[in-house]
């Protein structure tokens, strides 16, 4: 039975000295009184006495974990913060400590200042509805998805608010470059979640014909159109229970907006051709790489669907804004990839990773899972080198220079004054001759950016007219402008 409550004390547990002593003068150092403990057991003698004003915990120690040690503090104290450190900053360990009732999850190494600053700011957190004092009952965790792994802070905080989604059904909207990874992201919110034990249902906007997407969706009734023989049940139906992700949300037809919005308000919706409501038990993630805000300004998005899918927003950053996963991330899918296509595992050499780190990957993380592929049934060794790179990886600066001439091109000039060395220009040929799909990707990419480049500029920025000059929809070359990166130019 706790005797004594200290709201002005903060306790720290760690089985390491070194991060007890720093936390322990930092926290001193700012006024705050402080008692630190080596191990969970400790801690639990001492609650039998006195109630502190914050608990700090390491979340790996011997004997009694940091989230064991968590899950018995809520039931003897619920009311008590705890804050969880960890150094392995895995998408399990977060999701753990906030379905046990952590109050934040800090990854080492941490900045002490605001490692202060976040602990009293604890200490002051009061909330005085009733629902704070009841303990909730973890849920046994799955293992996180495989290829989320990023020890990125932009990373770190999508892994937090997947936690904090994990008991909760709210409408969440993922946004992001394409192959960042926003589908990966939508079955770890599932597999964590309230919803687990249900179906995930996922369609693509952008991948169904349009005359067929409202069936797709709400399904339809026997004789409902020319071709429809039974009723058919749609993904909202399939989902009954669990989750549904809505990829590429942005490319829906403005229709079927109308119907999406609707479901969303009241929960209620009708199969084609159907005169009975069916209710849409249904937990939706939106995606889109698309800026929805711009196309909402443009008329060719709804606002107020905008706003019913905006309710949690979760921006999965580029690689490029994460480079120190991408180690980990080429390691973890040469050794997946082995295992899929069943050869024997490959690593790279300092070299050769040193290279693949500085290449920007346009195509983000799915690009670097099909490098990780290509690598391992081209490389000749089980080491792979810099020189056994595809080519566009190897020399991306001179590919980039040979993109920056063209870009000088405009609509009604044809380029003349490409300069590349003869070495060069003969590999390119030999490698493009050879059917080297990689080089071929990535100079179609560049070329489509700098034709874009050259019509939006000629244009003065206008979509619509330069849509009209390169033949192409209105659609498309907003589409393209938000593939190849063009948004922010």
């Amino acid at each position: 039975m706790v005797e004594k409550n200290n709201s002005q004390i903060a306790w720290i547990v760690d089985d390491d000295r070194a991060i007890r002593w720093v936390l322990e003068k930092a926290l001193v150092r700012e006024g705050v009184a402080c008692r630190t403990f080596e191990s969970a057991q400790g801690v639990l003698e001492a609650l039998s006495v006195e109630t502190p004003g914050v608990l700090v915990s390491d979340i790996r120690m011997p004997g009694m974990t940091g989230v064991e040690l968590l899950q018995e503090v809520k039931r003897l104290a619920p009311s008590l913060p705890v804050i969880i450190m960890t150094a392995f900053s895995d998408l399990e360990s977060a999701v753990s400590a906030f379905q046990s009732g952590a109050f934040e999850y800090l990854t080492k190494p941490f900045d002490v200042v605001k490692a202060v600053e976040l602990i009293k700011r604890a200490m002051h957190e009061e909330d005085d509805t009733p629902e704070a004092l009841e303990t909730i009952e973890p849920e046994p965790v799955e293992m996180a998805a495989p290829d989320l792994i990023g020890k990125a802070p932009a990373m770190q905080e999508v892994f937090r608010a997947i936690g904090r989604l994990s008991q909760s059904n709210v409408t969440v909207l993922l946004t992001g470059e394409s192959g960042a990874g926003k589908e990966v992201v939508a079955r770890a919110i599932y597999r964590h979640s309230l919803r687990k034990n249900a179906p995930y249902i996922a369609i693509n906007m952008a991948a169904i014909p349009r005359e067929l997407l409202e069936s797709e969706l709400f399904g339809h009734e026997r004789g409902a159109f020319t071709g429809a023989t039974a009723t058919r049940h749609g993904r909202f139906e399939q989902a009954k229970g669990g989750t549904l992700f809505l990829d590429e949300i942005g490319d829906m037809p403005m229709e079927l907006q109308t119907r999406l919005l609707r479901v969303l308000s009241n929960g209620y919706f009708y199969r084609v051709g159907g005169h009975q409501p069916i209710k849409a038990d249904v937990r939706v993630i939106a995606a889109t790489n698309q800026n929805l805000e711009a196309r909402v300004r443009d008329g060719h998005f709804r606002e107020d669907l905008y706003h019913r899918l905006n309710v949690i927003r979760l921006r999965l950053p580029p690689l490029r804004e994460r480079r120190e996963d991408i180690a980990p991330l080429a390691k973890h899918f040469l050794t997946k990839g082995a295992a899929e296509l069943g050869v024997e595992t490959k690593r790279l050499s300092s070299e050769a990773l040193a290279v693949i780190e500085g290449f920007a990957f346009p195509g983000n993380v799915r690009q670097l899972e099909n490098l990780c592929r290509w690598l391992l049934v081209m490389a000749p060794s089980a080491i792979i080198r810099e020189e056994d790179l595809p080519y566009e990886i190897k020399h991306a600066d001179e590919l980039g220079n040979i993109v920056s001439v063209s870009e000088k091109a405009s609509l009604s000039q044809p380029i003349t004054d490409l300069t590349w060395s003869e070495k060069l220009a003969k590999e390119v040929q030999a490698r493009l001759t050879a059917g080297d799909t990689h080089l071929m990707n990535s100079l179609q990419a560049e070329f489509e950016r700098a034709v874009i480049r050259t019509a939006l500029s000629v244009t003065h920025g206008r979509k619509i007219e330069a849509a009209l000059k390169l033949g192409v929809g209105r659609n498309t070359i907003t589409r393209k402008i938000q593939e190849l990166g063009l948004e922010d130019e």
